[in-house]
């Protein structure tokens, strides 16, 4: 049975491969991320849901109304990536473009009723999810780890 591309390998023999890179952050960060985003992707395959979807369904409700250009730069993407993720949401019934008054040629971004239900159980999901991929860590060492990633992410 092969093993999945992202899933990291849990044989010793295998990890001493790659010893002379465990000293560099990027390196071990990435393959921490893949161990989290292989969870996770399992995890929300029951719902349907990759983790982008999750993500901008957490930033339209946190920011009811933003606008596609915004949602993009929050991702990190570029905005006709966003387009098609909305398609997929919009598709879905979780989201919707609602026509802004202020200026008809723009469209505010809203969950539906269908979207915020699911977002409401994915939270717990997604939360388990990371709680458990993080398991080797005490809560002091998670925080700490939070706050250290947090640093790097909004440094320039």
């Amino acid at each position: 049975m092969s093993r999945k591309a992202n899933t990291p390998p849990e044989d010793e023999a295998v990890l001493t491969l790659d010893s002379s890179l465990h000293n560099l952050v990027g390196y071990v960060l990435r393959r921490a991320q893949l161990k989290f985003f292989g969870n996770l992707t399992t995890r929300l395959e029951a719902h349907d849901i990759r983790p982008a979807q999750f993500t901008a369904l957490s930033i339209i409700e946190q920011s009811p109304g933003l606008m596609q250009a915004e949602l993009a730069r929050a991702l990190a993407i570029e905005p006709p990536q966003a387009v098609l993720l909305i398609n997929k949401l919009e598709e879905r019934g979780l989201a919707m473009r609602v026509r802004s008054n202020p200026d008809k040629r723009s469209y505010g971004l809203f969950l539906s009723k269908a979207g915020e239900l699911l977002l409401k159980q994915l939270k717990d999901v997604v939360q388990q999810s990371d709680l458990e991929s993080s398991s080797a860590l005490s809560a002091d060492e998670r925080e700490q780890l939070l706050a250290l990633l947090g640093k790097l992410y909004r440094s320039e």
